[in-house]
This record gives C-alpha cells, structure tokens and sequence, in this order.
C-alpha cells in the first residue's frame, strides 16, 4: 500500500508538472504573436515582457514545488512523521491541545520554509518586472499579522473540532462540519470591518461623479451595496484589479486604486457590472453551497477511513496520533482531487461567462468591458498564450483573448 501511495503521488506531481511544460513550450512557440483585437495596446516589447513574467513566475513556482515535494516525502515516507508525532505526545498529554500544537507547529514551520521564495518573488522578480512597491517594514509587518491572525484562526478552528469529535466519537463529521459552515459564515461577514483593513486602507470612491454613476448601475441593477470602496493597492503592487466581498447586508464592491487610475468611467463601469453579475447570477452562494456540500461528503468518508483503522499503514506504519491521520487524509485526498481541479476550474469560468454576459447586458456597452480586459492584462502582464490544456485544468478565468472575441461579437 505504501509504495502504491508513493507512485500515485509522483504520478499526479508528474501531471502537474507536465501540464506547465506545455504551457512555456506553447508560449515559446506563440509568445511573439500579437492576438486579433490586442493590436493598439500590445506592442512587440510588451509582449516580450509579458512572456519574460510568465517563464520567471512558472520558474519560481516551479522550484518551491520542487522543494515542497521533496520535503512532504520526507516527512511522510522518511520516518519525519514519527519523530514529530513523539514530540507533540511528550509536550502534552491532552487529545486536544496535542492536535492543535501539532498543526500549529507544523503550520509556522511551513511559514519559515516558504520566506525564501515569499522574498524573492517580491523583492526580485516583482521588482524587476516593475510591480513590486512595498518596503520591507511593510512586508515584515504583513507576514507578523499574517501569521498572527492565521495562528489564532487555527487555534481556535483546530480545539473546537477536536473538542466536537472528543465529545461525540460517533456523530463528530456532521458537528464538524456545521462548526467549520458557521465560522465561514462568520468570515464572510466580518472579514471587510476586521481582517480586511488589517492589511490595506480602504475609503469610499474619492471621485463624486464616478460614485454617483456607479450608484446609478447599482439601482439598475436591482442590487445594493453597502459601500464601493477604493483599496490602497499601489501601497504593495502595481498590480491592478477589483473584487466583490462580504454577503448580506455587508457586502461591498472594492476597486485598486491602481484599476481607478489605469481605467476611464465606463471601463470602470463595465468591471464593476461584471462583478454585480456574480452576485445576481447566484454566484456567491452556488460556491458556498457546493463547498459545504463537498466538505460534509468530505468529512463522513473521513470519518469512516479514520474509524477504519488502516491509515497509517499508508506510510507503513502501525500507529499514528489523530492529528498524523489527519495528514495522511490531506495526502490522499490531494491526490484524489487533481482531476477534480479541471472540474472546478471549469464551474468558475462558466460564472466568468455569465458574469461578462451580465455586464453586457446591464451596460449595454461590451466594447467597454473589452477595453478593460484588455489594459488589465497588459498592466499585470498576463500571459497571453495559455496552452488550452494547462488553461482548461487551471484556469479560473477563461482565457482573455477568448473573452474580449467575445465580447467583441455583434
């Protein structure tokens, strides 16, 4: 069984890493290539820019998936698990706080591995590539509150699961799931008072006219915000983009102070309907009803594997602490769901459709919502040549040269 793990694993690594090849070796072949409808705002030296981002960005991520496998073999098929698993036990005796010492640990260990390659893509290749804005005191203060607030939400997510499954052997997977749906709720409807200004600054639209055109849309659209608020991006990034967050009374639409200074009115106006559209399309709550609906499935079958009793055998062993079967669930099922994430992908550039569609119809002006797209991807130079394999497994958006096309279409 072990070995079997084993090649499962390196096969679906292998997949993975095939399917990037692809990408680079379609964008080596086409990169140079300047697609229909992009003429006026893509030039040679853009486009020669563009493929250099995306070979450096695959490069790096291709190097820190290298080491992460390497290091998650090591811990479970080197012996590492067992070592670790006895410490957690001699520091603490308590079911509970044995789980929660050991996921924490093992989160802020994974934290330390991952600032070579956070630094590097920050101050290196988003540098060179003219993105990068941010200084190191507010890099260093991002990841302390990063860290700190995840740190607290494990804590807190981690004891109360263990506590409900300490409580109820039998019935845990359903009180489970109902204490993990609560606080995603909860998130949802705190995260743009609390969690979200933690990190950036944020301020209704400053421009009176662009505010009150907006207001406009939003009637039209049946649909009220609570704020349309602009985010210090250019604080970080030169990076440009808007997105729709919180539900409920609290819901709100945010805007990149970059994206305000890159577009004019009716691009903005355009953005702005598409992201309307995922909320009056049922977006929000299709995911949040597949996601619950797929963790609940997700968490029965993990409780029938752990009352099982054969996990560790996975990795050849013969015991493991709750917390270490946990892991070996979060490794099968990593392997199990790499073909899901074509499905997935393709669920969420179906919105994509429909949220673009939407923005057509509400504006009644496409060529805008064209135009936008178009200097997005420009600004945040994205790659303009997918391999349709590689975009059809990854892509949560469809491609940008097929959305303008369409978009463009009578």
């Amino acid at each position: 069984m072990t070995l079997t793990a084993l090649i499962c694993y390196l096969l679906v690594a292998a997949a993975g890493y095939f399917l990037r090849f692809l990408n680079l070796q379609h964008l080596k072949k086409h990169g140079s290539e300047i697609p229909p409808g992009f003429e006026e705002a893509i030039d040679a030296g853009t486009l020669a820019k563009t493929s250099a981002y995306t070979v450096e960005q695959s490069r790096l991520g291709l190097v820190e998936s290298i080491f992460d496998n390497i290091l998650l073999l090591l811990f479970l098929f080197g012996g590492l698990i067992t070592v670790y698993d006895r410490f957690i036990a001699s520091i603490s005796s308590s079911f509970i706080w044995n789980g929660v010492l050991f996921f924490l640990i093992l989160t802020l260990i994974q934290t330390l591995l991952d600032l070579p390659f956070s630094l590097y893509g920050t101050f290196r290749l988003e540098k060179r590539f003219g993105f990068n804005t941010t200084t190191p005191q507010v890099w260093v203060s991002d990841l302390f509150k990063s860290t700190a607030l995840s740190a607290v939400i494990l804590v807190m997510l981690t004891s109360g699961a263990l506590a409900l499954v300490q409580w109820s052997p039998q019935l845990w997977w359903l009180w489970v799931w109902a204490f993990f749906a609560a606080v995603s709720i909860f998130f949802m409807y705190v995260s743009p008072y609390i969690i979200e200004p933690l990190f950036h600054k944020f301020e209704p639209v400053k421009d009176a006219e662009l505010e009150g055109e907006i207001r406009d849309l939003m009637e039209k659209a049946g649909l009220h915000v609570s704020r349309v608020m602009q985010m210090d991006a250019s604080r970080r990034s030169r990076h440009s983009n808007a997105y729709f967050t919180g539900i409920g009374r609290v819901k709100r639409i945010v805007l990149y102070d970059t994206l305000l200074e890159q577009m004019d009115r009716h691009e903005i106006l355009a953005i702005l309907a598409h992201e309307v559209g995922h909320w009056k399309k049922g977006h929000v709550w299709k995911r949040l009803v597949t996601t619950e609906i797929s963790a609940l499935a997700a968490l029965y079958l993990s409780y029938l594997l752990l009352e099982w009793g054969g996990l560790p055998s996975v990795l050849g062993l013969t015991q493991l602490s709750f917390a270490g079967q946990l892991v070996v669930l979060g490794f099968i099922s990593s392997v199990i769901m790499f073909p899901f994430t074509a499905v997935s992908s393709w669920f969420s550039r179906r919105h994509e459709w429909e949220a673009d569609q939407f923005s057509r119809e509400l504006t009644g002006n496409p060529a805008a919502l064209a135009t936008a797209l178009v200097k997005l991807n420009r600004e945040n130079l994205g790659n303009l040549h997918p391999h349709p394999v590689y975009a059809k497994f990854y892509y949560s958006h469809p491609p940008v040269v097929e959305r303008v096309a369409r978009l463009r279409q009578p």
